[in-house]
């Protein structure tokens, strides 16, 4: 990973954690792909557009039906 690479990440993370107000640092406690049955899903506003069979990295368990995610565009 060049420097580059790695400065943009961390203004990912930053913006990640501006928007979600999420503290601390970001740790990926699981990664889950998305059903490739399922139909795609266009993102608005804080929610992550979803295609099918995305691998997505899992940050947080918010709520039953909430989780908080981002995908391989630390997104």
């Amino acid at each position: 990973m060049t420097l580059k690479e790695c400065k943009k990440e961390e203004k990912m993370d930053r913006e990640f954690q501006k928007k979600f107000k999420f503290e601390g640092s970001i740790n990926v406690l699981t990664r889950m792909m998305v059903d490739p049955a399922t139909t795609e899903k266009r993102g608005g506003g804080k929610n992550l557009p979803l295609r099918r069979g995305e691998i997505l990295d899992v940050i947080q368990f918010t709520n039953r039906e909430q989780i908080l995610c981002r995908n391989s565009q630390r997104r």
